[in-house]
């Protein structure tokens, strides 16, 4: 019976090829259109977060004590008494980390040896560069070089220079792409580094790096030495230090101990760029939401090829329901019309999915994409949503199957056959 209810099917849906062929199309261009714009979404977040796994450190110490005076300093517990201090106003204090190389000698001990990998101390100091008629207000990051390469890889990210010259030139700079564009700084130009206190340095460029996040190709990156001179820093206090460690998705509970063991804020990857995680989110909530009302739109679709089929195969399904077909056999019959068009439409928008993935992959254009800089689109060929969304799909097309199958089911046979004067 069900072979036969499958040839009845289709031959309803072949003798009205010109709609059904409208049909699967509309529905093929919708889920491609849906499975290319989940996986430009979620290649755009994939590819944020692996970049900036392996650029950005996995947990950062800042020079923000945690130990700060509570805001209702009158509250009592148990017998405490209260005191009152007048006249105590002090100038506020920056944010630095003290004696840091007692912290880093903690972080190589065999407590926390087999956790994190690399630890980079870092200086950061906001500083006006000048080149001729062209300024630019930059953030300078101070660093020991051969640290900072074990946290962002940056001797393999330079396009000009290398390591070795900017370890030999005294003042030398690694300059971000951004800022070597804006300025139209070449390898070996001479730039002039102006601190907001302080006299003004004469540095050399000695290398361009580009990481691909807008952020990062947005600062220069100095010795250590000269951002604490420049910061006004004695040699044992920087600003931050940077940590990357063996599970940067299980950082949490690591940089909480940390916090607590050194006394300084410690805030990972994820804390430092919780608004754009959260941005991220929140689009994927709405293209999701996208794949149900195309899905419904599909399904008023099919409806309407139904409805047309029951409206001019009456005479038909009274003849049908005359040679012995139930009632549920002629509601399966069209409901299984509205999960063949359904399926051949969702499966041929997967296949122009996958073309069209892989041409805006491979499209040599750079562009801005959020955070990021990036040749080419960074899409997602994740299966699972070629399947959340075929399925979506034709699940609504077949669910849309059942008004006009109900219809269907309800003709009685002698009236149709007397109304078509047969």
């Amino acid at each position: 019976m069900l072979k036969t209810l499958l040839d009845i099917a289709l031959r309803h849906l072949l003798g009205r090829r010109r709609q059904t062929l409208t049909t699967i199309t509309g529905v093929a261009v919708s889920t491609m259109v849906l499975i290319t714009t989940i996986s430009l979404t979620r290649g755009l977040l994939d590819s944020f977060v692996e970049t900036i796994v392996n650029v950005a450190p996995h947990i950062t110490i800042k020079g923000e004590k945690t130990n700060s005076v509570p805001v209702d300093i009158l509250s009592r517990q148990g017998n405490a008494s209260v005191v009152l201090v007048e006249d105590n106003i002090r100038k506020q204090e920056r944010e630095e980390v003290q004696n840091y190389r007692q912290i880093l000698e903690l972080f190589a001990s065999s407590l926390y040896r087999d956790e994190i990998r690399a630890v980079s101390p870092y200086v950061e100091t906001q500083v006006m560069a000048v080149k001729g008629n062209r300024n630019e207000p930059v953030l300078l990051k101070g660093v020991d070089i051969q640290k900072e390469d074990l946290i962002s890889g940056i001797g393999r990210k330079l396009q000009s220079g290398n390591l070795a010259a900017f370890e030999k030139t005294s003042n030398a700079l690694l300059i971000g792409r951004t800022i070597a564009r804006d300025m139209k700084l070449n390898l070996n130009d001479e730039v002039i580094i102006i601190p907001a206190s302080g006299k003004s340095r004469q540095c050399k460029v000695a290398g361009i790096f580009f990481t691909g996040v807008n952020a990062v190709d947005n600062t220069i990156v100095g010795s250590l030495k000269l951002g604490q001179i420049i910061e006004g820093l004695p040699s044992n206090k920087v600003t931050g230090i940077a940590l990357k460690i063996r599970d940067p998705f299980d950082n949490a509970l690591l940089s909480a101990e940390l916090q607590r063991v050194t006394g300084y804020r410690s805030l990972t990857w994820q804390d430092q760029n919780a608004s754009v995680l959260s941005l991220f989110t929140r689009i994927g909530y709405i293209v999701f939401s996208l794949v149900a009302f195309v899905g419904v739109v599909s399904g008023f679709g099919v409806a309407n090829i139904l409805v047309t089929t029951v409206f001019e195969k009456s005479r038909d399904i009274a003849i049908m329901k005359s040679f012995g077909f139930s009632a549920l056999q002629l509601v399966g019959m069209f409901v299984l019309e509205g999960f063949l068009v359904g399926l051949a439409g969702a499966l041929a928008g997967g296949v122009l999915a996958v073309a069209s993935i892989n041409i805006f992959a491979v499209i040599p254009v750079e562009n801005s994409q959020g955070p990021l800089t990036k040749t080419g689109f960074s899409m997602s060929q994740n299966p699972l949503y070629f399947v959340y969304v075929i399925g979506v799909t034709v699940f609504i097309s077949t669910v849309s199957a059942i008004l006009p199958s109900a219809k269907a089911a309800k003709l009685e046979p002698v009236k149709v056959l007397r109304d078509s004067n047969l």
